[in-house]
């Protein structure tokens, strides 16, 4: 029988609570992990194991199994489920067998691009059916059938473009929406930008709680993150030369970097945070210390916060930084012009009806369908960089296809955007910037936070217009339940081709 949820009790008690994050790498011995979350039981502020899938990108072991041997250590389990390399009805049984076996909070994330496939030529939704936004959706349809889910997201205010970081707030509403229950920071070092996120979510009156990110940073992850690697992970040039100082000292900057951690701490707990996700750092003596040292100092959290800020220079912040004005292109005014004067998404239209009638009589003719199939395709592959997904959302995403994102992104960017640049192919903007740049010259931003589903695989290769007026395709309010399509066949081109990877 499941036990209590000690993450829904702190959160729901308002207690200031800990996680710490286990990394389930093939690195690591599992004995090695279990010893870890045995010790970390024995710390009383530790709510919760953090057990991760897919880390960074590279395999590791399954997450399942892992949280369900932590969770007999006596430490609760919070496990990443990504949406890399699984289809809907992967991600429907790994939500089954966390139910069967009682475990009920799940941190539902995109995940990173698989490490060995990101110097190849990756093909768009290879390796996504869903992104989080669509996963949270999901599992919230689960819960609503009564299955006991506690769901967590992600979302980095550490983004230092308007678009990255605006984008980072606008898909934190759409999980929120979807139903998340509580948020986690990704890893930074800049308290301008902790209290940015929590200003931003007062202001809208939302209440779900946030745990912020304390990574315990040594000098080679440093180094490392100072990169961009792995994506959505960064480190000024400021801090890295500090830590790298601090790992001169005899004791290579533990006494250092563990006061930073309590010093962050702090500032979380001051700025109404409610918790601290710590990682990097499994020693529970010293995530004991961390925590101790956190209340010895709490009422120094302001000057602490004027200390650890270290942001990129000249970077965007929410409540600071001027907003560089956009004009809609001439050819994005035509459009917006078209889809004004002929609203045929809307469902009681007589242009509406009219055209539906025109496209079941083509539809009831195989030739005629296919070659509307390939006419659509011809305009629209390369203007928009179309591949035929059949369920088209150009509408909803400003005329930017989603196809052209490796992750197939639909509700907003992936995490690991670094100042506009796509975490796949960095020499490649991301698309969102397009979008938002778009949205915010037609005065649209609001609008972005419509849920977008994910596509009907099954309608790869026919004509989204057909789908369209014939109701055949998900798209904004027009979806069936996300967790319960059925697998699609195999489809007759890029799909064929490009078989999604299983987990």
């Amino acid at each position: 029988m499941p036990g209590t949820n000690s993450i829904r009790e702190a959160l729901a008690g308002k207690k200031f609570a800990y996680m710490v994050e286990l990394v389930a790498s093939r690195l690591t011995r599992e004995a090695k992990v279990f010893e870890t979350a045995s010790r970390l039981a024995q710390v009383p502020e530790v709510v919760a194991a953090s057990i991760t899938s897919y880390a960074g990108g590279s395999l590791g072991h399954d997450p399942i199994r892992i949280g369900t041997a932590v969770r007999a250590r006596g430490l609760t389990p919070n496990i990443h489920l990504t949406c890399v390399g699984r289809d809907r009805l992967d991600l429907r049984r790994a939500l089954e067998d966390l139910n069967a076996l009682g475990i009920e909070n799940v941190f539902a994330i995109s995940g990173d691009y698989p490490l060995q496939k990101r110097e190849s030529n990756p093909g768009p939704h290879q390796y996504y059916d869903f992104d989080s936004v669509q996963l949270v959706e999901a599992i919230n349809e689960l819960r609503q059938q009564g299955l006991p889910f506690h769901i967590s997201v992600a979302v980095s205010p550490f983004k230092y473009t308007e678009a990255d970081c605006v984008y980072q707030y606008l898909k934190l509403e759409k999980k929120i929406a979807a139903g998340a229950d509580f948020a986690i920071t990704q890893l930074g070092y800049d308290s301008r930008k902790f209290r940015e996120l929590k200003r931003y979510l007062d202001e809208r009156g939302l209440k779900t709680p946030v745990f912020g990110s304390v990574y315990i940073l040594p000098a080679k992850a440093a180094e490392k993150f100072s990169k961009g690697e792995p994506p959505g992970c960064w480190v000024s040039q400021e801090l890295l030369e500090r830590i790298q100082k601090e790992a001169k000292a005899p004791d290579k900057g533990l006494a250092a970097r563990l006061e930073r951690g309590a010093r962050m701490v702090a500032i979380l707990r001051g700025l109404g945070y409610a918790g601290a996700y710590f990682g990097g750092e499994h020693d529970a003596s010293r995530i004991r210390w961390m925590i101790r040292r956190s209340e010895e100092i709490a009422g120094r959290w302001e000057e602490f916060a004027e200390e650890i800020s270290y942001g990129k220079k000249d970077g965007f912040y929410f409540y600071e930084s001027a907003r560089e004005k956009k004009t809609v292109p001439l050819p994005m005014r035509i459009v917006d012009k078209f889809a004004e004067m002929f609203p045929v998404k809307k469902q009681k239209t007589g242009l509406r009806s009219l055209l539906s009638g025109i496209f079941g009589w083509i539809d009831r003719h195989p030739v005629l369908a296919q070659g509307v199939e390939r006419a659509e395709l011809m305009f629209k592959q390369p203007v928009f960089g179309c591949q035929a997904c059949g369920n088209c959302v150009l509408g909803e995403m400003e005329y930017v296809c989603p196809m052209t994102c490796p992750k197939n992104m639909r509700n907003g960017p992936c995490g690991g955007t670094f100042m506009g640049q796509c975490e796949v192919l960095p020499d490649r903007p991301c698309i969102w910037v397009k979008v938002y740049d778009h949205a915010k010259a037609a005065g649209r931003i609001e609008q972005l936070k419509t849920f977008v589903p994910a596509r009907n695989r099954m309608l790869q290769g026919t004509s989204s217009f057909i789908n369209l007026f014939l109701d055949r395709d998900n798209r904004p309010g027009h979806f069936e339940p996300l967790i319960s399509i059925s697998p699609a066949p195999a489809a007759p081109r890029a799909e064929a081709e490009r078989p999604l990877v299983k987990a």
